[in-house]
């Protein structure tokens, strides 16, 4: 696996050096971790993306704006969206603008709608009116697929559905793509994907409603952790893995069109485990007499169990997770010792970053 990374490093660097890079939701968690991976290969990153989407927020505390172009917008304002695209001239796309939080799509569907359907329109018509655009990658969700609450990882040709506003609305930006591809560039002029995530940790999440920034908040503040549902099963991987599998999908359908598709990124099946187990392996890591207590609230209808089977990528690409669900645990913690302890979290991120690709930054 040292080998392969090593490879796919050099290979990465070389492709992304001098690259014009737009990140949609760049302001977000992920897409924080993203434009500084990608910033760290060479890349000319630009964002377009609300304000912060939490306060305190990864990208205010380790100055993501201050080093990459940022352009503050809505994907839901397409006129602002084509004059960014104009001004930028992109050769690679990224979207991971959405509303992610699936009891907030309860809340307010409307808007988890019109941000995660018309925001891939938006995306994807700019896309169609920039000649510069070479690769596009839509970053979805595990939560796309119908979910039967069985065993076996859900798998590439499995149906679409989603049950709560999320979950549905991701698997219609997953729609809306494919016909956009089939609709408008069957010349190939630009290659696109779509990649379906598991749940992502790492340092830096603030977001509501999310179990390992529950936990932080509460064992920063001293408290009993809150838990809803500690049986509920989940993919859980560190938000690193899904971002190197991104760039990848990117730059290797841009050299070769056959690389198309749609792709499962998720953890080994080690890694799968209860919210439960989860809470234990924080405790664990942050030490203090971390604690945690379950404290079901009858809220909405979320999924039990949900898995991915994500043996099409790694037989495509080679790839394997670099880290376990423990290892993505401490990680997180580190990050977050770090940031209270008031590194400077940039360093923190940049050597976090190093370390994943075997080397020091």
């Amino acid at each position: 696996m040292s080998s392969w990374i090593e490879e796919t490093y050099r290979e990465l660097r070389e492709f992304y050096e001098g690259k014009r890079v737009l990140v949609t939701g760049h302001t977000g968690f992920k897409g924080s971790w993203l434009c500084r991976m990608l910033e760290l290969l060479g890349a000319r990153v630009s964002g377009y993306g609300l304000e912060s989407p939490t306060d305190p927020s990864l990208f205010d505390v380790a100055g993501i704006g201050d080093t990459m172009d940022s352009h503050t917008g809505d994907v839901r304002d397409l006129g602002h969206m084509q004059e960014v695209f104009e001004r930028v001239k992109p050769e690679v796309v990224f979207h991971l603008a959405a509303q992610p939080i699936v009891r907030d799509s309860y809340k307010d569907p409307v808007y988890t709608y019109e941000t995660n359907v018309m925001g891939t329109v938006h995306v994807l018509e700019c896309v169609r009116q920039t000649g510069s655009v070479k690769s596009f990658l839509n970053v979805t969700t595990d939560k796309v697929y119908e979910n039967k609450e069985w065993e076996y990882g859900y798998r590439e040709c499995d149906p679409l559905d989603g049950y709560d506003p999320y979950s549905n609305s991701k698997s219609c930006s997953e729609l809306v793509t494919h016909s956009y591809t089939k609709s408008f560039f069957g010349d190939g002029r630009c290659r696109i994907s779509t990649s379906r995530a598991g749940n992502v940790i790492g340092g830096g999440d603030f977001a509501n409603d999310r179990i390992i920034p529950d936990c932080v908040r509460a064992a920063g503040a001293h408290k009993e952790i809150v838990v809803r549902n500690p049986y509920s099963t989940r993919p859980y991987q560190h938000v690193m893995e899904p971002l190197l599998v991104y760039m990848v999908i990117a730059m290797k359908q841009w050299k070769d069109p056959g690389y198309q598709g749609y792709y499962n990124v998720g953890p080994d099946d080690r890694s799968c485990v209860t919210t439960g187990q989860l809470v234990d392996l924080f405790c664990q890591a942050w030490g203090e007499d971390a604690r945690w207590v379950d404290r079901h609230d009858g809220g909405p209808h979320e999924a039990n169990f949900l898995k991915l089977d994500c043996s099409k990528i790694k037989s495509v690409f080679g790839w394997h997770p670099m880290m376990g669900v423990s290892q993505a645990v401490e990680k997180t913690v580190a990050w977050t010792k770090a940031y209270l302890e008031g590194e400077d979290m940039l360093q923190v991120m940049d050597r976090q970053i190093g370390e994943f690709f075997g080397r020091q930054q």
